[in-house]
């Protein structure tokens, strides 16, 4: 099985390009700073932190990837590894590798990303309701006692699962 998980921050902004055909595609190129748990030595014996994961979305994902993602944007991503390679200029080849993005979600709010310096307001974010009271449909929950609790509506006693 092929199955990646990764939560990281987009450590640019996404290039995304369509293709040539009848119908264009949009396919977006994005990488990803993910913490590791415990630091590692790199080659000039300084602690690397976090791995910078190369990312690329297709089609809708692509399209999605264009109009929301930005810079310092927390995502979470699932995907599958693929391996390639290619010849350079010099004659060299160069092997690859990179998530191929299959669903990709924000990992914080908008609010949230505010407060942690990450999110510069140009899009993507999402924002909860404070409360229940925010939404349309939802009825005005119950104010809380002044011991904490959430007083309980009369006449519901019988209707509580547990006594």
């Amino acid at each position: 099985m092929n199955k990646v998980i990764l939560c990281g921050r987009l450590t640019r902004d996404p290039e995304v390009r369509y293709s040539q055909a009848a119908e264009p595609m949009a396919i977006a190129r994005y990488s990803l700073a993910v913490d590791r748990r415990r630091g590692s030595r790199n080659s000039n014996g300084d602690e690397q932190t976090a791995d910078f994961i190369n990312c690329v979305a297709f089609g809708r994902a692509g399209e999605f990837a264009e109009k929301y993602l930005k810079k310092g944007t927390k995502m979470l991503v699932t995907g599958r590894i693929q391996t390639g390679s290619y010849t350079n200029k010099e004659g060299v080849k160069v092997y690859t590798t990179e998530v191929v993005v299959e669903e990709q979600e924000f990992a914080e709010s908008k609010n949230a990303a505010a407060s942690n310096g990450s999110y510069n307001g140009n899009g993507g974010g999402f924002t909860a309701p404070a409360s229940n009271n925010d939404l349309p449909f939802a009825e005005p929950a119950p104010a809380a006692a002044g011991d904490g609790f959430m007083n309980i509506p009369d006449g519901i006693d019988e209707e509580l699962p547990f006594n």
